[in-house]
């Protein structure tokens, strides 16, 4: 049995980049164009990474966790959730395009404080959806309906699935390169990575060095 999910390993990739994010619009440096277009380049993965996840949670997830038991109340709690998220985010977003469009310390202190609400929010639903439904995940791992959820989360291009394996591993802990390396064969996953992940490698990455 494993002992983490991919729905977790995700959520810690979550965690980082915002984390990233609020560090970095803490120091930026007032009038750095080429700082200002990393980060641009980073939010624009996180923003797209996030939104796929959760659109996958909704359409694939939740009718395989109904299946072995998860109430749809509970469901729909997570769906309410996500819906804070995304008006966080669209705020965020638009304070970053403000610095983007004008690299300032005061759009900098805004692109921040965005930041460091999303987060709030963010964790606060990352944390809630780990406690009810992270074991239920594990516990059920072998289920028909978790193992086909699992196989249409796959169906994704090799392009995506590179941007996203580089993504999740990049800062990712010890316990949760394990635990991708339980879900894809180590020769797999480097040639996903090394091949298909070469555009995070190359434009998003850079942004936290």
């Amino acid at each position: 049995m494993t002992e983490m999910s991919m729905n977790r390993v995700i959520h810690g990739a979550v965690r980082r980049d915002l984390g990233r994010f609020v560090t970095a619009l803490g120091t930026f440096p007032e009038g750095d164009q080429k700082r200002a277009d990393e980060l641009s380049t980073a939010w624009a993965n996180f923003e797209d990474q996030l939104h796929h996840h959760h659109e996958g949670e909704h359409r694939i997830a939740w009718p395989a966790l109904q299946k072995v038991g998860v109430s749809p109340e509970l469901l729909a709690t997570m769906d309410t959730e996500h819906d804070t998220m995304a008006a966080a985010l669209t705020a965020a977003g638009a304070a970053m395009a403000d610095l983007v469009r004008a690299p300032t310390r005061g759009h900098a202190d805004s692109a921040r404080a965005a930041l460091e609400q999303l987060r709030t929010v963010t964790v606060t639903h990352l944390d809630h959806e780990e406690r009810e439904l992270e074991q239920v995940y594990l516990d059920n791992e072998d289920d028909p309906a978790i193992v086909e959820m699992g196989k249409a989360f796959a169906k994704i291009s090799p392009v995506r699935a590179g941007l996203f394996f580089a993504w999740i591993l990049d800062g990712a802990s010890p316990a949760e390169r394990a635990a991708v390396g339980q879900t894809i064969p180590g020769p797999v996953l480097t040639i996903i990575t090394g091949v298909f992940g070469r555009g995070y490698r190359k434009n998003v990455a850079p942004a936290w060095r």
